[in-house]
């Protein structure tokens, strides 16, 4: 692969800059430098990503979070006001992306599943309480989310005792998501009564 020479990024951010003076100038574009700080951005975190690509497997794997951050930084300049709420969901995801990326470029770096999962909660936790579940249910919408978490764990990377935090998040997750459900909390209470009596029902039947 050829060396990457970050003069060509300059000159062509020194380029932009000028076209969108241009464009300012002709009253084509408002906030011109909003724009262009949020392409710089965008380019420097495409320096980092473009080092990821060519070196995942040679121990520069790390060079995805900067990347995935300073595009995040950028994407939150470029987001129009209209989309402002999405920001924090929008910032946060891009973190976690570069978690899930790591592990998926080697999967001996499984411990990267962990804030991965975390930073993907948080920014579902960020982004839907507004929209769905009116903010009171975040709690269990995070601990579910820590449990899905250590589950992937579990699974994927082949550990064991990740299921037992699995276990005891979704409970608590369950537990704080239905209190606000009140409605939603006597269908489960019902449904699990019902299963409870199917279950003794039939270990007696297979017992006798």
């Amino acid at each position: 692969m050829k060396r990457f020479d970050p003069r060509i990024v300059i000159g062509a951010l020194l380029i932009v800059a000028g076209g969108l003076g241009f464009l300012q100038a002709f009253g084509f574009l408002q906030d011109a430098s909003d724009v262009f700080w949020g392409l710089v951005f965008l380019a420097a975190g495409g320096v980092f990503l473009y080092m990821f690509a060519g070196g995942s497997a040679s121990g520069q794997w790390w060079a995805v979070i900067p990347g995935l951050v300073l595009a995040g930084i950028g994407v939150l300049i470029l987001l129009p006001d209209s989309l402002d709420n999405l920001g924090g969901g929008v910032f946060l995801g891009a973190i976690g992306l570069s978690f899930w990326l790591i592990y998926f470029s080697g999967r001996e770096r499984w411990w990267a599943i962990i804030p991965g999962g975390v930073l993907f909660t948080l920014a579902l936790v960020a982004i839907l309480p507004e929209r769905l579940f009116g903010g009171a249910d975040s709690g269990g919408v995070f601990f579910l989310g820590l449990a899905v978490t250590f589950l992937l764990v579990a699974i994927l990377a082949d550990m064991r005792w990740a299921f037992w935090p699995a276990g005891a998040l979704g409970v608590f997750g369950m537990f704080l998501f239905f209190q606000s459900q009140i409605y939603l909390l006597s269908y489960f209470s019902a449904a699990a009564l019902i299963g409870a009596g199917i279950f003794i029902i039939l270990r007696s039947l297979r017992s006798q």
